[in-house]
C-alpha cells in the first residue's frame, strides 16, 4: 500500500485534477490512498466566510458562498462535461451546510464544520471525474468515519489504525481509495481538523495505520530546497534527507512539509518522498532513516521570533535556576526554540508572544530583563557529525558582515541555529547560500 497526498495547488483547477488523476493510476503504484487538500484558495474563502458570519454579516457571507459555488460549478463542468449533472447537486449539499450557518449564530464547533466543506468538495470533484469521465473503479473513503483526536487534542494512532482498517476491509478487490486530509473528528465525535498544512499530517497518520511501504508527497515545487527559493536565487532540491533533518527544516520554516508529517512516518521507518505534480518526472527529495551525503544540507528561516534576555547575579552557582526560569514559560504554555547561557545570563527565544508581557512580569523576579521582537532563526540542517570539512565554520565566515543575535549549536547533531534580525534575514540567506552551496548542485 501507498499514500499519494496531493495538495490544494495540484487539484486547484479542471486541469490539475485531470493531471493528478493520471498521476494516481501509473501502473507502478498498486494499492494506494489518495488523500486530497481543498482546492487552492478554498481554505482562505472558508475563513473569511466563517469570519463574516462571527461578525454578523450574513448578507456579505451569503454573497461570497455564492462567489464560491460558482467556482465549484464552472470547475464541475469543465472536469466533467455531461457528467457534472449528476455531481452538482451533491457539490450543493456543501454549500447548504455553509447556507444553513446564516440563521444561527456561529460557534467554534461551526467553524471547524466550515473549514472541513473545502476537502469534501474536492474529493467528490475527483472521485466523481475518476470513475464517471475515466471510468475507472475507485472507493470514496470518508475521512471523517476514521481520522481520530484523543482527549488530549492528539491524533489517537490506534483509533485511526483500527477505523482506517474497518473502512478499507469491505474493498479486498479494489486499488485505489480517495479520501479527505486535514478532516478529522475529534474525541467526541465532533468534526475538527489537523491545523493548516494538515494533510501532509493525515498522509503520514494513515501512512503509519496502514504501515505503507511509502507516503509521497505532491507538491508544486521538486523537492525541498536546499534554500528559501523565493529570495535566493540558484537554489536547487536536496536528494536525500534524514527523518531527523527533515522534521528540522519543516519545523524552522521549510513551507513544503508539514512540521508534524514526518513524525508518524519516521515512528514507523516509512520512506516519505516529497515530488512535483507540474514535473512528475524529477526525482524529488527522498526522507528515510539514511541521510545523503554531505554536512549542511539545506537552510531554512522562521520569522516572528522574539528573544528574551535575562541577567542575574543570582544565577552564579545556584541550583534550580534554570528550572525555576523554565517553569515559568510552562506555566504560560509557551515553548522555547533557542537557549544560550552564560555564567550570570540566559538568552532564549519563543515563537509565540501572545503572553509575552505576563511572562515578562514573572521573570524580572529573577533579574535585568531585555526583549528584542521581530527576530528570525535561520536553521542551517544537515549531518554535523560528518562534518570533516569545516562546515560550521564556513558559515559562521559568511555571516561576517551581518549581525548574529545568537547561535545555537551543539545540542542535537542535525542543527545550528542562528539569530538575527528579520531585517538582516534575507542578506543572511543569501551570505549563507554563497558560502555554502555556490557552486554545488545535488
Amino acid at each position: 500500500m501507498k499514500i499519494l497526498k496531493f495538495g490544494g495547488t495540484s487539484v486547484g483547477s479542471a486541469q490539475r485534477m485531470r493531471e493528478v488523476a493520471e498521476l494516481m493510476h501509473a501502473p507502478h503504484l498498486g494499492r494506494r490512498v489518495v488523500v486530497l487538500s481543498a482546492m487552492s484558495g478554498t481554505t482562505n474563502a472558508l475563513v473569511e466566510i466563517a469570519g463574516l458570519l462571527g461578525s454578523g454579516d450574513a448578507s456579505a457571507a451569503e454573497a461570497r458562498i455564492a462567489f464560491l459555488r460558482q467556482r465549484y460549478h464552472d470547475v464541475a463542468r469543465e472536469l466533467l462535461a455531461d457528467a457534472a449533472d449528476t455531481l452538482l447537486p451533491i457539490l450543493d449539499t456543501h454549500f447548504q451546510t455553509l447556507l444553513d450557518f446564516l440563521a444561527v449564530p456561529l460557534t467554534p464547533a461551526d467553524e471547524r464544520i466550515i473549514l472541513a466543506q473545502g476537502e469534501l468538495l474536492s474529493t467528490q470533484l475527483m472521485y466523481g471525474y475518476v470513475t464517471a469521465v475515466l471510468g475507472r473503479p475507485a472507493v470514496l473513503l470518508p475521512a471523517l468515519d476514521f481520522m481520530r483526536l484523543a482527549d488530549d487534542g492528539e491524533p489517537d494512532a490506534a483509533a485511526i489504525r483500527q477505523g482506517l482498517m474497518a473502512a478499507l476491509l469491505p474493498y479486498p478487490n479494489n486499488a485505489l481509495f480517495i479520501t479527505q486530509g486535514f478532516i478529522c473528528r475529534d474525541a467526541r465525535g465532533g468534526i475538527d481538523n489537523l491545523r493548516r498544512g494538515g494533510s501532509d499530517y493525515s498522509a503520514s497518520l494513515m501512512g503509519a495505520a496502514l504501515e505503507a511501504e511509502e507516503i509521497q508527497i505532491w507538491t508544486d515545487i521538486d523537492g525541498l530546497h536546499n534554500n528559501d527559493p523565493r529570495v535566493v536565487t540558484g537554489t536547487y532540491p536536496v536528494r536525500e534527507l534524514s527523518f531527523d533533518e527533515a522534521a528540522e527544516l519543516a519545523y524552522f520554516g521549510a513551507k513544503i512539509l508539514h512540521p508534524s508529517s514526518v513524525l508518524p512516518a519516521r515512528a514507523h521507518s516509512i520512506p516519505v518522498r516529497l515530488l512535483n505534480t507540474m514535473q512528475p518526472d524529477a526525482p524529488g527529495t527522498l526522507i528515510s532513516a539514511r541521510t545523503g551525503p554531505g554536512s549542511i544540507k539545506a537552510i531554512a528561516a522562521k520569522d516572528g521570533i522574539t528573544a528574551i534576555n535575562v541577567k542575574s547575579s543570582r544565577m552564579l552557582l545556584a541550583h534550580g535556576f534554570l528550572r525555576s526560569l523554565f517553569e515559568v514559560f510552562e506555566r504560560h504554555r509557551t515553548s522555547i526554540d533557542m537557549i544560550t547561557t552564560s555564567e550570570v545570563a540566559v538568552s532564549l527565544t519563543i515563537d509565540d508572544a501572545g503572553r509575552l508581557p505576563q511572562i515578562v512580569a514573572e521573570l524580572q523576579n529573577f533579574g535585568a530583563v531585555a526583549v528584542d521582537e521581530n527576530q528570525s532563526i535561520i536553521c542551517l540542517v544537515g549531518s554535523l557529525t560528518q562534518d570533516a570539512n569545516g562546515s560550521a565554520h564556513r558559515a559562521f565566515a559568511a555571516l561576517r558582515d551581518v549581525p548574529v543575535r545568537m547561535i545555537s549549536y551543539g545540542g542535537s547533531p542535525n542543527n545550528i541555529s542562528i539569530l538575527v534580525s528579520t531585517t538582516d534575514k534575507v542578506r543572511a540567506l543569501k551570505a549563507l547560500n554563497a558560502g555554502l552551496f555556490e557552486g554545488r548542485e545535488e
